[in-house]
């Protein structure tokens, strides 16, 4: 069943409840377990440190947990954004992000992508956990996001992402769009960053995004405004 625009009516099913503050506290995080559970959200999606802390609050609801990983400006070398992401599935993430080598995304540098992602690519389908990958859209070209995605998908990746919300920008209809139409039918595609209402929640479903990251899940859902912080 569908409501306007086209977007389903189990909108919180697509939404990753995102507190990535770094001065979130461990109160902080503990409520925005609870309103994933209450709101029957995707999942819970915060920094490393609160993955097992996560894990353990949302055992049993049916709500993953996601964590970021060379987060939020990608300048990471890979060989660490493995290590990371390894020891995130270790401590429990279902789900991983990571931020691209921005530096090779703007220099247009495939292969470089390709080695990025797939180092952790490997690692978290190791763990049989789901990788997404952040290629920070409002710091690339039409061109660019091309490339990136592409990327994404030569490198086995199961969603391709928007944006940080950390670094300028957010998530537009027109490049979820054009990053649909990149990966094809069978890649995710999530729009982050600057998604605060139901309106614009659908606007990007109606786009091609199968998630939705967003620190206003409650407001999406209730058909409120919800505020831009992360």
């Amino acid at each position: 069943m569908s409501n306007q625009a086209g977007a389903p009516a189990n909108i919180a099913s697509y939404i990753d409840h995102t507190l990535l503050k770094p001065e979130a506290s461990e109160a902080d995080v503990l409520k925005v377990c609870a309103e994933a559970v209450e709101y029957k959200f995707k999942s819970v999606c915060v920094n490393p440190i609160w993955v097992k802390t996560v894990t353990k609050a949302l055992k049993g609801s049916g709500v993953l947990t996601c964590s970021v990983i060379g987060f939020p400006l990608g300048a990471t070398p890979s060989d660490v954004k493995a290590f990371e992401a390894r020891g995130a599935v270790l401590d429990g993430a279902d789900e991983i992000d990571m931020v691209i080598n921005m530096a090779a995304a703007r220099a247009n540098d495939k292969g470089a992508l390709v080695d990025d992602i797939k180092a952790v690519a490997d690692t978290v389908h190791t763990g049989e956990a789901i990788l997404k990958v952040i290629i920070e859209t409002s710091m690339l070209s039409d061109e660019q996001k091309v490339i990136a995605c592409e990327a994404a998908v030569e490198a086995g990746a199961d969603f391709v992402k928007t944006s940080t919300g950390f670094n300028g920008g957010g998530a537009t209809v027109e490049d979820v769009a054009l990053m649909r139409k990149t990966v094809g039918p069978d890649v995710g595609v999530k729009a982050s960053g600057g998604v605060r209402s139901l309106a614009d929640a659908q606007a990007m479903i109606a786009a091609g995004a199968t998630r939705i990251g967003a620190s206003s899940g409650i407001a999406i859902v209730k058909g409120e405004q919800g505020s831009s912080a992360y």
